[in-house]
């Protein structure tokens, strides 16, 4: 069945794993009460989380029974009028020690992602994901996997292999008519808040706390004020102008060890290390040019 007139977009912030900490949707909710007037409804993770985690296991992607669309429907909206509802988890498309399940990465996003889109297939669907470059990535995942065995973790991957236009055409070709907005981790803080905009779909005239959370966590408290000084009395003209200010008062005021990863991998030498970053900027160059991927760049 098709909820709403006109028929409600949901939203899903599918992760990817260590890229966010669920920071994208509690930015969101800080501006809850104004998204709600604009039938933007941004549910607390706590209200739909295990539940929609349950259902998917459940349904597995097969058609739902009306009354249990229905029914889900309603414990999430609370009966809020609604035009869009976003909702996020990293662990969507798969725990984080099932990434290189079968040695393949991402294995699961061919058809977990049609578990969640057919959450409610009739209405319309979009997917958001920010990428990480793999020499960063792997580390951090297998971190949060809790693995004791790296190479059992990787399951027999291939680090120079890696690639995310793969798991985005993945998405793409199961899912079809649903729109996919990528970005890349390294760029978060200066596209912050077009990340937020893009998300939210609000108005432009719709002011948005929380656009600078990114930054405040990476930049010293005294080099952050400047910025918001300098903001409030220079006031970009252009999204470039913004993010070039990001850019200057990051240089000289980042917090170095927010900004550090350190790779300690069983293996792992510089030089590899290298070559698996250069591979991830050609990924990055193909996927800027993928059909039908809105790419948010700096």
């Amino acid at each position: 069945m098709k909820f709403g007139s006109p028929a409600i977009t949901f939203v899903y912030h599918l992760g990817a794993h260590c890229t966010d900490e669920n920071t994208l949707i509690r930015s969101l909710m800080k501006n809850g009460n104004d998204l709600n007037k604009n039938k933007i409804i941004v549910p607390r993770p706590r209200r739909y989380r295990r539940l929609l985690g349950d259902v998917m296991n459940k349904y597995r992607g097969d058609p739902m029974p009306e009354d249990e669309q229905k029914r889900l429907f309603e414990m999430i909206l609370m009966g809020y009028p609604a035009e869009r509802v976003i909702v996020g988890d990293e662990n969507y498309l798969c725990w984080p020690q099932k990434i290189f399940d079968a040695g393949q990465f991402y294995s699961t996003v061919p058809f977990r992602s049609t578990w969640v889109r057919y959450l409610f297939p009739e209405n319309p669907c979009e997917f958001f994901l920010a990428i990480r470059n793999p020499a960063t990535f792997v580390p951090a995942v297998f971190a949060a996997s809790k693995a004791d065995d790296f190479e059992s973790f990787m399951s027999g991957a291939d680090p120079l292999q890696l690639r995310w236009a793969r798991v985005i055409q993945d998405l793409q070709d199961n899912n079809p008519g649903c729109a996919i907005t990528v970005w890349c981790n390294e760029d978060t803080p200066l596209v912050w808040p077009t990340i937020l905009r893009e998300l939210s779909d609000a108005d432009d005239d719709l002011p948005l706390d929380g656009e600078l959370d990114v930054l405040r966590g990476i930049m010293t408290e005294d080099g952050f004020e400047r910025m918001q000084t300098y903001l409030a009395t220079h006031a970009p003209p252009s999204e470039i102008q913004r993010r070039r200010v990001f850019a200057a008062f990051l240089d000289k005021f980042a917090i170095e060890e927010a900004l550090e990863e350190d790779i300690d991998l069983p293996g792992w030498t510089p030089e590899l290390v290298d070559r698996i970053t250069a591979n991830y900027e050609d990924d990055v160059y193909q996927i800027e040019r993928m059909s039908g991927v809105n790419f948010i760049a700096t």
